[in-house]
């Protein structure tokens, strides 16, 4: 009988060197889609699941490349830069690829596992041996299961710590399924109220605790993580029913506190997109240390920073 075809993905971007995403050196593996539309979201271009292209007309040098070479001829001139037939368009990415003034920018492409592969091994010679390794991210790496499990079943293959972060949700099948292969999950705990998760989030945290607790039980290796949102997710009480739910939990015993930041604002821009937490102000000293202090009384570690 023939092997199942090996599955492919959507991602969005390939970080090397990354420090934050996990212990020690690391390359991050960025998928696209996200169930999740949180008002402070840092990277908007990975919550729609499909690629995309970013029009940046102001770089336009209007040679007319992109035009001549668009298989679909969804390109015409504009008064700015060129106009996208939407309709017509496939979103393949010659226009970017032809582009000598990158005014187009794709956003996400389909690859295969093997493509992928090739890109995570280049970088194994700097972290071999040091503790460092892979991270999926997104976006939701657990929105698209079947491409991540197979990444990370052949990052294994090679003896590569493997880390995947995310919101936790998923169904319990799919939390399952990707613990057998994963060796550190960060996990973000957004907001302990379900009707303010589901405000600020778009969806319930039912599913997000529940699996929060699954993952406990199978005894896997958490790096439990709080996004600290002003005006949103930092007031006393929820941090203490964060911190007592962390402190309830086999093998929790620590907590990292994530401080707000404004820093995609300017994706939003790029994107053509406003910015959905505008009015989110930045993380100040007091707040963040009133978190660690309660977070403390819970009888947690705790950790400023990724």
């Amino acid at each position: 009988m023939p092997s199942a075809p090996s599955p492919s993905g959507t991602l969005f971007a390939i970080k090397r060197y990354a420090l934050h995403d996990g212990p020690d050196l690391r390359v991050t593996i960025f998928l696209k889609g996200c169930p999740l539309s949180c008002l402070w979201c840092h990277n908007p271009e990975g919550i729609k699941a499909a690629p995309a292209i970013l029009a940046l007309p102001k770089k336009c040098v209007g040679c007319g490349e992109c035009m001549q070479a668009c298989p679909q001829g969804a390109l015409r001139p504009g008064p700015v830069g060129v106009i996208r037939n939407s309709e017509i368009c496939t979103v393949c990415g010659t226009c970017a690829e032809v582009c000598p003034a990158l005014a187009h920018e794709a956003v996400g492409r389909t690859w295969t596992v093997s493509e992928a592969m090739t890109e995570i091994e280049k970088e194994i010679p700097f972290f071999a041996g040091n503790g460092g390794g892979v991270t999926f991210s997104g976006g939701e790496p657990l929105a698209q299961p079947d491409f991540l499990e197979a990444l990370l079943v052949a990052c294994g293959n090679l003896d590569l710590h493997r880390a995947v972060d995310t919101s936790g949700f998923a169904t319990a099948e799919t939390i399952s399924r990707i613990a057998r292969h994963t060796d550190l999950f960060l996990f973000d705990i957004k907001h302990m109220d379900p009707d303010t998760h589901r405000r600020v989030t778009g969806v319930s945290n039912a599913p997000i605790l529940a699996n929060l607790r699954l993952l406990a039980e199978l005894g896997a290796r958490i790096g439990l993580r709080l996004p600290l949102i002003p005006g949103i997710n930092d007031d006393a009480e929820n941090i203490r029913r964060t911190g007592l739910l962390a402190a309830s939990l086999p093998g929790i015993r620590d907590i990292a506190v994530l401080p707000y930041h404004a820093s995609a604002r300017g994706k939003y821009a790029k994107l053509g997109m406003s910015y959905p937490g505008a009015a989110i102000k930045q993380s100040d000293p007091d707040s963040v240390d009133r978190a660690v202090d309660i977070l403390q009384h819970c009888g947690l570690e705790v950790r400023i920073g990724g």
